[in-house]
């Protein structure tokens, strides 16, 4: 149900339009002044705001400018009586969505409405669909532990009951966390996806809960943590076993309650979120050792999921290749390549220590790196080879005269070239892609000296 908040200090105004608009199903939240009206935006999720321009203690041109400001995604219908439109159409132009001129026409003011929550539902699905543009790929296989996935997602997707998703690196926990929220009665809404190992732990809390403008030194402004993004959705916890103590015990009081406070608030924020959590660690070796709550660990594995790895699931290898040489069909072929059946064997052969994500590079690379119609076995043993050291393309030999500290900077260095190859050079993309924050990014792209081409 759109959530509705109406500022004006008015009092037969604003009980006239939340009779009307509760009457259409909408949820009605009322402030007598500017700054209360503020204060509920703080706390609530609303999706809209109907604004009178003259207010006491803050006037409704500042209380416009602070909404375009902390709070971008919420629209705004100005209300302003004859002597005030000359400031109506100014909020217009600073990004209102309309104005009503009093006295109010219920009629007007009810299609106003309706068209400002599309426009805002339209939003959102946009911001939804940003959100999936790195998502290419699809759960592909017909295995026994696959169908059992398959049927696990379809039982528990209607419910909101929370889930647990165990596997190794690149089995693919995002895809099975994505195709729950995609097959709910969230999947209008957002799907947030945090990666708890990417965050260092002094950001953490930040990062997950927001902060206040001055809750330490680089706290700029007011910031929406990724709970509260997720209102109305999911939220993926990946790698949720990487969280430091104190804010698994934030998370465990969220799931517990669904509200928390911003780091340096003092205000009660409730949410309406699924949580989704994945990790590739032991849980219960890091319970024993006391790296991960036990209550927390009840609290998220209400539905366990468990992905296998590739080695063993290999029936679905012949599935997958297919699907990835279509994917990575060079563009001046008509059809996509094909294995011999000697390479597909060693394919089968092969344990895929870096499972279906190591598979997917292996293909990209393969598709790129050889001649012809048809892939041989020569082909996939050199390039097979090469991913010893999994992503970089490169054989343990470039490393063994190197220290630790050498070994690892020439792998961060390669690593990250690589993906910014693959992701054109644009570094928003291949930030996401990586799990790190661009501005991170930037710093690693200077310390190694990497020359950057102009993203396409």
């Amino acid at each position: 149900m759109p959530s509705i908040l109406i500022i004006d200090d008015e009092q037969g105004i604003r009980a006239v339009l939340k009779d009307v608009l509760e009457d259409e199903g909408y949820s009605v939240l009322l402030a007598e002044d500017g700054l209360k009206g503020l204060s509920l935006l703080e706390t609530n999720a609303v999706d809209l705001v109907i604004l009178d321009v003259w207010l006491p203690n803050m006037g409704g041109i500042d209380v416009l400018k602070r909404i375009r400001e902390d709070f971008s995604d919420v629209e705004v219908i100005i209300i302003s009586g004859h002597a005030n439109i000359d400031l109506a159409v100014k909020a217009v132009k600073m990004g209102a969505f309309d104005f009503l001129e009093k006295p109010l026409s219920l009629e007007r003011t009810i299609t106003v409405v309706r068209n400002a929550l599309a426009l805002e539902g339209l939003r959102k699905e946009n911001r939804n669909l940003k959100n999936t543009l790195f998502v290419e790929d699809q759960m592909v296989g017909q295995s026994k532990q696959i169908r059992k996935i398959r049927d696990l997602i379809e039982q528990s997707a209607a419910s909101d009951a929370r889930i647990l998703i165990l596997g190794e690196n690149g089995t693919g926990k995002e895809l099975v966390a994505r195709a729950i929220h995609i097959k709910s009665k969230r999947a209008g809404g957002p799907f947030i996806e945090v990666n708890c190992a990417a965050i260092p732990d002094t950001l953490i809390e930040s990062e997950l809960f927001g902060h206040e403008k001055g809750s330490f030194t680089s706290a700029v402004g007011q910031r929406k943590g990724k709970f509260e993004l997720a209102h109305g959705g999911s939220i993926f916890l990946d790698e949720v076993a990487d969280l430091s103590l104190s804010a698994q015990a934030k998370v465990l009081r969220v799931t517990q309650e669904l509200s928390f406070e911003r780091v340096g608030g003092e205000d009660k924020i409730e949410v309406d979120v699924r949580i989704i959590a994945a990790t590739n660690k032991d849980i219960e070796k890091e319970i024993k050792n006391g790296r991960f709550r036990e209550d927390l660990f009840f609290r998220l594995n209400v539905v366990p999921i468990l992905v296998p790895p590739l080695r063993e699931r290999k029936e679905d290898i012949t599935l997958l290749v297919d699907y990835f040489m279509k994917k990575y069909q060079p563009p001046k072929m008509s059809a996509p390549k094909k294995l011999s059946g000697e390479a597909l064997g060693m394919l089968m052969n092969y344990d895929w220590p870096g499972n279906i994500r190591e598979l997917k590079n292996f293909m990209e690379r393969v598709n790129v790196m050889t001649e012809g119609e048809v892939i041989g076995e020569d082909a996939v043993s050199q390039h097979l080879g090469a991913l010893t050291l999994e992503d970089t393309g490169s054989s343990i030999k470039e490393f063994e005269d190197m220290n630790l500290t050498q070994a690892k900077e020439e792998f961060e260095k390669e690593f990250i070239l690589r993906k910014l190859k693959e992701n054109d050079f644009n570094i928003s993309r291949t930030a996401h892609s990586l799990g790190l924050y661009p501005s991170n990014l930037h710093s690693k792209i200077k310390k190694y000296g990497i020359s950057v081409e102009k993203s396409k």
